[in-house]
């Protein structure tokens, strides 16, 4: 399946993974707490989640390389700063808690699959990828940073 590696973009698996928990909510039991807590935590995880790509972005436009996810060989710079301190993928994590604020949103802990799926397949087939073309690109200087900084957090 290398066919899929560093091909859809991992925004359109977000919607993917975002739109198939939004259809499977209807057919699937819910819990039932306080609708105003759901939603708060829902918009707190969702807030967190925008910070996450927001900061990323910046960092990759403030170091004036590539932000294309499918790209990673045409990065001109190791990012290592601000958000990439914490993890070595913020945009994704961004993403995961997006999809994490939309089961607790839909009140279905069974949509978690939704979010370990996407998980797993940006593991396989968006990061791994990357992460080889990095350690190309930058040799010892990568391989430091992802002995210092997790993938995920």
């Amino acid at each position: 399946m290398k066919y899929l590696e560093l091909k859809v973009p991992p925004v359109v698996q977000v919607l993917f993974v975002g739109l198939a928990m939004f259809i499977a909510s209807s057919y699937l039991p819910t819990w039932n707490i306080n609708y105003l807590a759901q939603v708060a935590l829902a918009g707190a995880l969702f807030s967190v989640g925008i910070y996450f790509c927001v900061a990323g972005v910046y960092e990759f436009r403030k170091r004036k390389t590539t932000v294309d996810p499918r790209y990673p060989d045409k990065a001109s710079d190791l990012v290592d700063s601000g958000v990439y301190q914490l993890s070595r993928n913020p945009m994704y994590v961004g993403f995961a808690l997006f999809l994490l604020a939309i089961v607790i949103y839909l009140g279905s802990p069974i949509l978690l699959v939704g979010v370990f799926a996407f998980i797993l397949y940006m593991n396989r087939f968006q990061i791994a990828p990357e992460e080889v073309l990095l350690q190309q690109i930058f040799g010892e200087r990568y391989k430091q940073y992802t002995k210092s900084v997790r993938r995920w957090l």
